[in-house]
Protein backbone atom coordinates (compact mmCIF):
# COMPACT_ATOMS: atom_id res chain seq x y z
CA UNK A 1 0.00 0.00 0.00
CA UNK A 2 1.07 3.20 -0.71
CA UNK A 3 1.97 6.03 1.88
CA UNK A 4 -0.93 7.08 4.17
CA UNK A 5 -0.19 9.94 5.22
CA UNK A 6 1.05 13.10 2.14
CA UNK A 7 0.73 16.57 1.90
CA UNK A 8 -1.69 19.30 0.17
CA UNK A 9 -1.42 23.06 -0.75
CA UNK A 10 -2.92 24.21 2.04
CA UNK A 11 -0.42 21.76 4.09
CA UNK A 12 2.90 23.28 2.61
CA UNK A 13 1.50 26.97 2.86
CA UNK A 14 1.36 25.68 6.73
CA UNK A 15 4.96 24.79 6.46
CA UNK A 16 6.01 27.96 4.86
CA UNK A 17 3.65 30.14 7.27
CA UNK A 18 5.47 28.72 10.48
CA UNK A 19 9.09 26.88 11.01
CA UNK A 20 7.83 25.69 14.07
CA UNK A 21 5.95 22.68 12.78
CA UNK A 22 5.94 20.66 10.24
CA UNK A 23 2.44 19.17 9.08
CA UNK A 24 1.07 16.24 7.12
CA UNK A 25 -2.43 14.83 6.40
CA UNK A 26 -4.59 12.03 5.78
CA UNK A 27 -6.83 11.88 3.05
CA UNK A 28 -9.26 9.33 3.17
CA UNK A 29 -12.52 9.06 0.51
CA UNK A 30 -15.45 11.04 2.04
CA UNK A 31 -19.18 10.48 2.16
CA UNK A 32 -19.75 7.01 1.09
CA UNK A 33 -17.65 7.02 -1.58
CA UNK A 34 -16.09 3.90 -0.73
CA UNK A 35 -18.79 2.35 0.28
CA UNK A 36 -18.47 3.49 4.10
CA UNK A 37 -19.71 6.37 5.64
CA UNK A 38 -16.55 8.80 6.54
CA UNK A 39 -18.80 11.91 6.99
CA UNK A 40 -21.84 11.50 9.25
CA UNK A 41 -22.96 15.06 8.90
CA UNK A 42 -22.74 15.83 5.67
CA UNK A 43 -25.31 18.13 4.15
CA UNK A 44 -25.97 17.86 0.51
CA UNK A 45 -23.76 21.58 0.14
CA UNK A 46 -21.18 20.19 2.20
CA UNK A 47 -21.06 16.61 -0.33
CA UNK A 48 -21.41 18.94 -3.59
CA UNK A 49 -18.56 21.27 -2.66
CA UNK A 50 -16.09 18.12 -1.22
CA UNK A 51 -12.35 19.50 -2.16
CA UNK A 52 -12.04 15.56 -2.58
CA UNK A 53 -11.51 16.15 -5.89
CA UNK A 54 -9.50 19.28 -5.68
CA UNK A 55 -5.18 19.31 -6.22
CA UNK A 56 -3.86 15.84 -6.55
CA UNK A 57 -7.44 14.37 -6.11
CA UNK A 58 -8.48 15.41 -9.28
CA UNK A 59 -6.11 12.09 -10.48
CA UNK A 60 -8.01 8.88 -10.69
CA UNK A 61 -5.43 6.87 -9.49
CA UNK A 62 -5.11 9.29 -6.63
CA UNK A 63 -9.19 8.83 -6.16
CA UNK A 64 -8.99 5.69 -5.72
CA UNK A 65 -6.03 4.91 -3.67
CA UNK A 66 -8.16 7.02 -1.00
CA UNK A 67 -10.79 4.51 -1.37
CA UNK A 68 -8.51 1.81 -0.68
CA UNK A 69 -7.26 3.10 1.91
CA UNK A 70 -10.48 3.98 3.33
CA UNK A 71 -11.24 0.05 2.86
CA UNK A 72 -8.61 -1.39 4.40
CA UNK A 73 -9.85 1.13 7.93
CA UNK A 74 -12.97 0.02 7.96
CA UNK A 75 -12.28 -3.92 6.95
CA UNK A 76 -8.65 -4.55 8.30
CA UNK A 77 -8.06 -1.67 10.95
CA UNK A 78 -5.63 -3.61 12.94
CA UNK A 79 -3.49 -3.40 10.18
CA UNK A 80 -4.07 0.07 9.45
CA UNK A 81 -3.74 1.92 12.32
CA UNK A 82 -0.07 -0.09 12.40
CA UNK A 83 1.01 0.96 9.55
CA UNK A 84 -0.42 4.34 10.12
CA UNK A 85 1.61 4.78 13.63
CA UNK A 86 4.84 3.17 11.93
CA UNK A 87 4.82 6.64 9.75
CA UNK A 88 4.09 8.71 12.64
CA UNK A 89 7.06 7.55 14.29
CA UNK A 90 8.73 8.04 11.22
CA UNK A 91 7.38 11.47 11.12
CA UNK A 92 8.06 12.36 14.62
CA UNK A 93 11.93 11.20 14.22
CA UNK A 94 12.26 13.37 10.75
CA UNK A 95 10.79 16.59 12.91
CA UNK A 96 12.97 15.66 15.70
CA UNK A 97 15.82 15.99 13.17
CA UNK A 98 15.10 19.12 12.18
CA UNK A 99 14.01 20.64 14.96
CA UNK A 100 10.26 21.31 14.55
CA UNK A 101 7.06 19.60 16.38
CA UNK A 102 5.06 17.62 14.19
CA UNK A 103 1.48 18.26 13.08
CA UNK A 104 -1.16 15.79 11.88
CA UNK A 105 -4.59 16.52 10.44
CA UNK A 106 -6.48 12.78 10.18
CA UNK A 107 -9.83 14.09 8.29
CA UNK A 108 -8.62 15.74 5.27
CA UNK A 109 -12.05 14.84 3.14
CA UNK A 110 -12.96 12.85 5.97
CA UNK A 111 -15.09 13.12 9.67
CA UNK A 112 -14.22 10.51 11.90
CA UNK A 113 -13.98 10.38 15.45
CA UNK A 114 -10.68 9.41 16.02
CA UNK A 115 -11.18 9.99 19.84
CA UNK A 116 -13.15 6.87 19.92
CA UNK A 117 -11.69 4.88 17.23
CA UNK A 118 -8.38 3.94 18.44
CA UNK A 119 -5.92 5.60 21.11
CA UNK A 120 -3.80 6.67 18.36
CA UNK A 121 -3.60 10.12 19.20
CA UNK A 122 -3.67 9.57 23.09
CA UNK A 123 -0.31 7.21 21.87
CA UNK A 124 1.24 9.75 20.51
CA UNK A 125 1.23 13.28 23.05
CA UNK A 126 4.47 14.57 21.16
CA UNK A 127 2.28 15.07 17.77
CA UNK A 128 -0.44 18.28 17.76
CA UNK A 129 -3.22 17.04 15.57
CA UNK A 130 -6.26 18.54 14.86
CA UNK A 131 -9.45 18.82 12.52
CA UNK A 132 -12.49 20.21 11.58
CA UNK A 133 -15.77 18.37 12.32
CA UNK A 134 -19.60 18.56 11.46
CA UNK A 135 -20.61 16.35 14.10
CA UNK A 136 -21.70 18.55 17.30
CA UNK A 137 -21.26 16.15 19.73
CA UNK A 138 -17.48 15.96 19.20
CA UNK A 139 -17.19 19.34 19.73
CA UNK A 140 -18.90 19.94 22.63
CA UNK A 141 -16.78 17.31 24.32
CA UNK A 142 -13.52 18.88 22.52
CA UNK A 143 -14.98 22.45 24.51
CA UNK A 144 -15.67 20.59 27.66
CA UNK A 145 -11.91 19.27 27.83
CA UNK A 146 -13.09 15.69 27.40
CA UNK A 147 -10.79 14.98 24.18
CA UNK A 148 -7.49 14.20 23.99
CA UNK A 149 -5.13 17.44 25.29
CA UNK A 150 -3.40 16.96 22.24
CA UNK A 151 -6.02 17.19 20.14
CA UNK A 152 -7.58 20.49 18.59
CA UNK A 153 -11.16 20.81 16.68
CA UNK A 154 -12.56 23.65 14.73
CA UNK A 155 -16.39 23.37 14.09
CA UNK A 156 -17.58 23.26 10.26
CA UNK A 157 -20.68 25.10 9.12
CA UNK A 158 -22.51 23.92 6.43
CA UNK A 159 -26.35 24.88 4.66
CA UNK A 160 -28.37 22.99 7.60
CA UNK A 161 -26.25 23.72 10.54
CA UNK A 162 -26.53 27.28 11.55
CA UNK A 163 -28.00 26.70 14.94
CA UNK A 164 -24.94 24.40 16.05
CA UNK A 165 -22.85 27.08 15.01
CA UNK A 166 -24.31 29.58 17.22
CA UNK A 167 -24.03 27.34 19.60
CA UNK A 168 -20.95 26.71 19.10
CA UNK A 169 -19.98 30.08 19.04
CA UNK A 170 -21.76 30.76 21.73
CA UNK A 171 -19.21 27.93 23.84
CA UNK A 172 -16.43 29.70 23.10
CA UNK A 173 -15.77 27.36 19.95
CA UNK A 174 -14.49 28.08 16.40
CA UNK A 175 -16.46 27.89 13.63
CA UNK A 176 -14.91 27.47 10.03
CA UNK A 177 -17.48 29.13 7.21
CA UNK A 178 -16.83 28.96 3.55
CA UNK A 179 -17.32 32.78 1.87
CA UNK A 180 -18.47 33.29 -1.54
CA UNK A 181 -16.58 35.54 -3.01
CA UNK A 182 -18.36 35.39 -6.90
CA UNK A 183 -18.06 38.71 -8.61
CA UNK A 184 -15.86 39.89 -6.92
CA UNK A 185 -11.50 40.05 -8.22
CA UNK A 186 -9.30 38.09 -6.00
CA UNK A 187 -7.38 41.27 -5.61
CA UNK A 188 -10.40 42.83 -3.95
CA UNK A 189 -12.34 40.71 -1.78
CA UNK A 190 -11.68 40.87 2.16
CA UNK A 191 -13.68 38.96 4.92
CA UNK A 192 -16.11 40.92 6.66
CA UNK A 193 -14.84 42.11 10.25
CA UNK A 194 -17.84 40.73 11.84
CA UNK A 195 -20.52 38.16 11.51
CA UNK A 196 -23.24 37.82 13.99
CA UNK A 197 -20.97 39.57 16.54
CA UNK A 198 -18.16 37.65 16.12
CA UNK A 199 -15.06 38.38 14.81
CA UNK A 200 -13.93 36.67 11.49
CA UNK A 201 -10.24 35.54 11.12
CA UNK A 202 -8.55 34.71 7.55
CA UNK A 203 -8.06 30.87 7.85
CA UNK A 204 -6.49 30.84 4.45
CA UNK A 205 -3.56 31.83 5.66
CA UNK A 206 -2.88 28.56 7.25
CA UNK A 207 -4.14 25.37 8.54
CA UNK A 208 -3.22 25.46 11.86
CA UNK A 209 -6.08 25.87 13.11
CA UNK A 210 -4.61 24.92 16.71
CA UNK A 211 -2.99 28.58 16.91
CA UNK A 212 -6.20 30.13 16.73
CA UNK A 213 -7.50 32.05 20.01
CA UNK A 214 -8.17 29.20 22.30
CA UNK A 215 -11.71 28.31 23.48
CA UNK A 216 -12.45 30.21 26.31
CA UNK A 217 -16.26 31.70 27.28
CA UNK A 218 -17.61 33.89 24.77
CA UNK A 219 -14.78 34.33 22.44
CA UNK A 220 -15.49 31.49 19.96
CA UNK A 221 -14.54 33.28 16.16
CA UNK A 222 -15.20 32.79 12.83
CA UNK A 223 -12.77 31.19 10.67
CA UNK A 224 -13.47 32.45 7.19
CA UNK A 225 -12.50 30.41 4.12
CA UNK A 226 -12.82 31.21 0.67
CA UNK A 227 -14.73 29.04 -1.46
CA UNK A 228 -12.09 27.16 -3.50
CA UNK A 229 -13.30 24.13 -6.50
CA UNK A 230 -16.97 22.97 -6.71
CA UNK A 231 -17.67 25.65 -3.99
CA UNK A 232 -17.53 28.47 -6.27
CA UNK A 233 -20.36 27.53 -7.84
CA UNK A 234 -22.32 26.56 -4.82
CA UNK A 235 -26.17 27.48 -4.54
CA UNK A 236 -27.54 25.20 -1.75
CA UNK A 237 -26.64 27.78 0.81
CA UNK A 238 -23.35 26.00 2.19
CA UNK A 239 -20.97 29.10 1.05
CA UNK A 240 -21.61 32.41 2.66
CA UNK A 241 -22.46 35.61 0.45
CA UNK A 242 -20.18 38.44 0.82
Amino acid sequence: MKRLLSSSVKIEKSNVYSDKYLSKILYLAPSTLSGYQTCPQASAGCAAACLNTSGMGVYSNVQEARKKKTRQFFENREEFLKNLQWEITCFIKLCKKMGKIPVIRLNGTSDLSWESLSTLIQDNPGVIFYDYTKVFSRMKKFLNGEMPSNYHLTFSMSEINFDKCLEVLKMGGNVAMVFDDRGVKKRDRKFPAQLFGYKIDDGDKHDLRFLDDSHQKNVGKIVGLWAKGKARKDDTGFAVQV
